[in-house]
């Protein structure tokens, strides 16, 4: 019986980790960085061991300090939860070594599946259906497109598509030395891309006693830079055939490896409903809660049990109804999802089930992945499971770095994916629309009428200024001349100039003869809207004013009266656009002519990597960046002189 277990992990999955041992009545040890000291995973378990530093190489990827963590503690039994080390056999071996219980698979099954080639060499011995590797050197045109990938890893890391032949050896050298420094591997391989393919799983659990559950399937089709966005359960749109043979290739699959624990067994599915292996993953998945919802099960209790010997029935119980899970991340759809940092003030989204990483006040820093919540809604159709998350999204009070929230709402409320008519390209396809800003970015638009909100809610912040239901000020000082204040939407930069005048009569706001103010107050304003009463929550955070309304959320940022003059670059400056690590630079020098789009250096941030190019034609004048140079955000980094 395990007693005491040590959370080899951090965030959203330790968290969740904590919550289930609670309710078994198993004592929790937490690890953190110097960065998560005081993050929620490392206060909610009963004791926390510290690891020196921030970057997850020194921390979180220490197996030996997980081990003498879990040792100095007290703990029996170890969990590694997913990423980091959750899926490395020679962890999974030091911790039973140290006469620990290791929560996973054996560790001769991770490391079956740690190759994708290898892997790909059992199950097709196994009778698991495959796409046929193809030889770079010997690849056509009739060939295209391609997909590069890393053999080791996951996670989008080292994986390319490529479109045309000519461009197949520069990306073969970008994604081996991607590989290799995400993964400390730089073997990959090339095999079709299947334009319009589903990213369809199956969940499995195997007992030590030769019993193998399949869960059912998820749909995870909607990615950004191959990693999920939104999942579902069970997929929608497979008919019978497919869904058996999808079951039986995933049983097969852990069969022939001697599978125990829980696991994911990963197809891509064509157009045509046919179905390829892709991948098994040897830990518990970030999208589980969907399969827990409509299978009733707690899967996290399920891998405890099975550790510590339990058999499993001889048939996993029926599933019922739809789930569906959205992943907010912080970062920028708009601009190539560029991760964001900052102090997550507040977090509050309403549902049945969210479960996320930080608290109101933490940090959100540049060391770790940038997901901030999972927040799933099920319901007994697929239709109104959807319905529930896209509201539930645009109800969320989210104070802090900007976040995809937009984007999932457009996307769960899209036609196509309303209709389950998604593939793996359907983010890419539709990003533009996705991100778009409104059409009507007038005064009487719900930005505009959010950013006179903000305004009203500052002239009421101001000291000695009173709150009167239609009024601000008092009779004895009104202000005679129109006010003005301007805000910037973030994201997008599109500004707002808001201007009123506060009478006797009330307020009068340019432009807006419509609009009636039915309370003002620092942080509630209550207008009548042709008719229609609209209210606005605003909360202020430095020079930023966060608006929330049942229809969605608005950030601003409020701007100075005087801009200043010097808080300007350089033509052609290229600027970090975010903290990070400088993973890798061009081989270019001073001097040299480059051309709009080269890539010119690749920072690494929240375990991405994101490539800087040269904004035109020109000569690089200047270059700063060198290799594992950390940069905030800001930091120039290089200069092009545009022209000849």
């Amino acid at each position: 019986m395990i007693r005491s277990l040590l959370v080899a992990n951090r965030a959203e999955i330790a968290r969740r980790i904590v919550r289930t041992c609670r309710d078994l009545g198993i004592a929790t040890v937490a690890v953190h960085s110097d960065a998560d000291a005081g993050a929620p995973h490392a206060h909610e378990a009963d004791a926390a061991v510290r690891l020196p530093g921030d970057a997850p190489a020194d921390t979180y990827l220490r197996g030996d300090l997980l081990v003498r963590a879990a040792l100095a503690a007290g703990a029996d039994a170890v969990h590694p939860g997913y990423g980091f080390l959750s899926e490395h056999a020679d962890f999974a071996r030091a911790v039973r070594d140290a006469g620990l219980l290791w929560v996973g698979p054996p560790p001769e099954a991770m490391e079956a599946m740690a190759s994708k080639t290898r892997a790909k060499e059992i199950m097709r011995k196994a009778g698991v259906p495959l796409l046929d590797a193809i030889d770079p050197a010997g690849a056509t045109a009739d060939d295209l497109p391609l997909l590069v990938k890393a053999a080791a890893g996951g996670g989008g890391r080292g994986m390319r598509v490529v479109r045309e032949l000519d461009a197949l050896p520069a990306e073969l050298d970008s994604a081996r030395a991607e590989a290799a420094s995400a993964f400390g591997d730089g073997e990959i391989f090339v095999e079709p891309y299947m334009e319009g393919a589903r990213h369809v799983e199956v969940q499995v659990f195997a007992d030590a006693h030769g019993t193998v559950w399949t869960l059912g399937t998820r749909d995870c089709s909607l990615q950004r830079r191959h990693q999920k966005v939104i999942e579902e359960a069970p997929a929608p749109g497979l008919d019978e055939e497919l869904r058996r043979t999808l079951a039986e290739s995933a049983a097969n699959a852990a069969r022939a490896i001697g599978y125990e624990g829980a696991g994911t067994v990963e197809f891509l599915v064509s157009s045509a409903g046919r179905a390829y292996f892709l991948e098994m993953n040897t830990r518990l998945q970030v999208e589980h809660p969907v399969t827990e919802e409509i299978y009733g099960l707690d899967l996290v209790a399920l891998q405890l049990r099975i550790a510590e010997g339990e058999r499993l029935d001889a048939e996993p119980p029926a599933p019922r109804g739809h789930a569906v899970e959205a992943r907010l991340y912080a970062e920028d759809p708009a601009r190539d999802w560029r991760p964001q940092t900052g102090i997550m003030h507040r977090l509050e989204i309403p549902g049945r089930r969210v479960d996320s990483g930080p608290a109101d006040g933490d940090a959100i820093g540049v060391h770790y992945d940038p997901m901030l919540a999972k927040v799933i809604a099920v319901a007994p159709t697929r239709a109104e499971a959807v319905r529930r998350l896209a509201h539930g999204l645009e109800r969320a009070r989210i104070h802090g770095p900007v976040t995809n929230r937009e984007l999932l709402v457009r996307a769960l409320r899209h036609p196509e994916f309303e209709a389950a008519r998604m593939d793996t390209g359907f983010l890419e396809r539709h990003l533009a629309e996705l991100t778009a800003a409104s059409e009507d970015d007038g005064a009487a638009s719900p930005a505009g009428l959010a950013a006179l909100a903000a305004a009203l809610a500052d002239a009421a912040r101001r000291p000695g200024t009173a709150t009167v239901a239609g009024r601000l000020g008092g009779w004895r000082n009104v202000p005679s001349q129109p006010q003005s204040r301007s805000y910037r939407a973030e994201p997008g930069g599109t500004e707002h100039e808001v201007r009123y005048r506060l009478t006797r009569g009330g307020l009068h706001a340019e432009r807006l003869p419509d609009v009636r103010v039915l309370h003002a107050a620092a942080e509630s304003v209550v207008l009548d809207v042709a008719g229609v009463r609209r209210t606005f929550e605003v909360t202020a955070h430095g020079d930023r004013r966060y608006v929330d309304t049942p229809r969605g959320g608005f950030v601003f940022t409020a701007l100075p009266r005087f801009p200043d003059p010097t808080a300007r670059a350089e033509p052609g400056s290229l600027l970090a656009p975010m903290p990070g690590t400088v993973v890798r630079v061009a081989e270019v020098a001073v001097g040299d002519r480059v051309e709009a789009g080269q890539p010119l250096l690749w920072l690494e941030a929240m375990k991405m990597e994101h490539r800087v190019t040269a904004p035109a034609a020109g000569v690089l004048t200047a270059l700063h960046a060198t290799t594992g140079r950390q940069v905030e955000v800001g930091a120039l980094l290089a200069v092009v002189a545009a022209g000849e």
